[in-house]
């Protein structure tokens, strides 16, 4: 019997690199099955929120009618003390009502719904077609496109899938209980800035407020009641353990603001292996990384590389200046101070950034080193 020879269609070079395709984002949150709908004790914490910011008003308010009105007969302190406390705790209650209102970051746009229409005509193509198919006949033509592999859809640059919501969230700076068990995204980052201003600026003039009165009420016993400096010592304590918290978390999103960065982006290294150009190929031998690397390929000196070159690279840093009108909206010159006044919304469709323009440069020098270390 004549032995059959089996020609192959189509060969392909063998040191062609494998083009950099669609991959799918599997280190986004935890792996958990997704809770979708909420019962009514995950708004507990947003009760006990709220319950702590209106707290101190009726001691507050004791305090400004015993100690300004009556003892220092003062009717303007108590007017100014009065509108800056709750000028303060109206806005907090503003930006409050906003981040329960407003979606933090829906991933539906028509660039989104481009990508998903470019996918399914790829998946419908023939056979032969998708052998013949080159990496620049997709979507994607210059970085590898992103999906989520729970939502199966279009992942936009920063974007992050929460398994508690069961969605993706638009540049996801972190999952809050405290806020109705919700996200912070791109429309509600800008405000829940606002808000931990407000609650810090509040906590500090109350705290500084009852200071006085309660030195004032030891230095003159007899010109004041016994109640009110009980109050007194109550909101000076209150005031400066809140300051003293929601300063140290207000502080550290004054610093992912100025660098620009979220709280994903600031507490997870390994993200800037998304953003890796193609990993040159070594000389000799197999490369054990995938393109682009994952997290648990990594040696142990792959790891500290990678997390040493987290505190140098800033993607998305433009400038201080650059950062802050981009996070909280502002076009104008003093536009940061009506952002801080009344809030508002971040600039852009939440789809695409600036980036800083060193950054590619130090990626593709943390590539080079991470092939140079694996082939070590």
């Amino acid at each position: 019997m004549p032995e059959v020879r089996r020609n192959t269609l189509l060969h392909l070079p063998s040191d062609m690199p494998a083009p950099r395709t669609t991959h799918w984002d599997e280190d986004d949150e935890d792996d958990g099955p997704p809770r979708i709908r909420k019962r009514w004790y995950h708004y507990l914490p947003l009760f006990l929120a709220v319950l702590l910011m209106l707290l101190p008003h009726p001691s507050l308010l004791l305090v400004l009618v015993n100690y300004h009105l009556r003892v220092l007969d003062s009717p303007a302190r108590f007017l100014i003390h009065l509108l800056v406390t709750y000028t303060l705790s109206f806005l907090a209650f503003c930006s409050l009502i906003l981040i329960l209102a407003r979606d933090p970051g829906p991933v539906t746009s028509p660039k989104a719904a481009e990508a998903a229409e470019d996918v399914d005509e790829r998946e419908d193509m023939g056979f032969m077609q998708a052998l013949l198919a080159t990496e620049s006949d997709g979507p994607h033509d210059k970085r590898p496109g992103k999906w989520c592999r729970k939502c199966s859809a279009p992942k936009p640059e920063r974007t992050h899938h929460c398994s508690t919501c069961g969605r993706c969230v638009l540049k996801m700076d972190h999952h809050c209980f405290w806020l109705g068990d919700r996200c912070v995204g791109h429309r509600t980052y800008s405000a829940f800035i606002h808000l931990l201003t407000c609650i810090v600026l509040l906590s500090v003039y109350i705290a500084v407020l009852c200071i006085q009165a309660v030195y004032f009420a030891f230095t003159n016993p007899l010109a004041i009641d016994e109640s009110t400096p009980l109050h007194d010592i109550y909101l000076a304590f209150y005031g400066i353990i809140m300051a003293l918290v929601f300063g140290s978390f207000w502080m550290y999103h004054i610093y992912l603001t100025t660098t620009n960065q979220t709280t994903l982006e600031n507490v997870s290294p390994f993200l800037l292996l998304r953003h890796l150009p193609p990993l040159p190929r070594p000389s000799s031998g197999t490369q054990i990384l995938s393109d682009p690397p994952l997290e648990h390929q990594l040696s142990h000196a792959q790891r500290r590389l990678v997390r040493d070159a987290h505190f140098h690279v800033r993607i998305y840093d433009v400038g201080w200046r650059k950062n802050w009108a981009q996070v909280m909206g502002w076009d104008q010159p003093w536009g940061w101070a009506n952002r801080l006044l009344v809030g508002g919304g971040c600039k852009g469709d939440g789809q695409a950034f600036p980036r800083n323009s060193r950054a590619d440069d130090m990626l593709t020098r943390l590539a080079h080193d991470l092939v140079s270390i694996d082939k070590d």
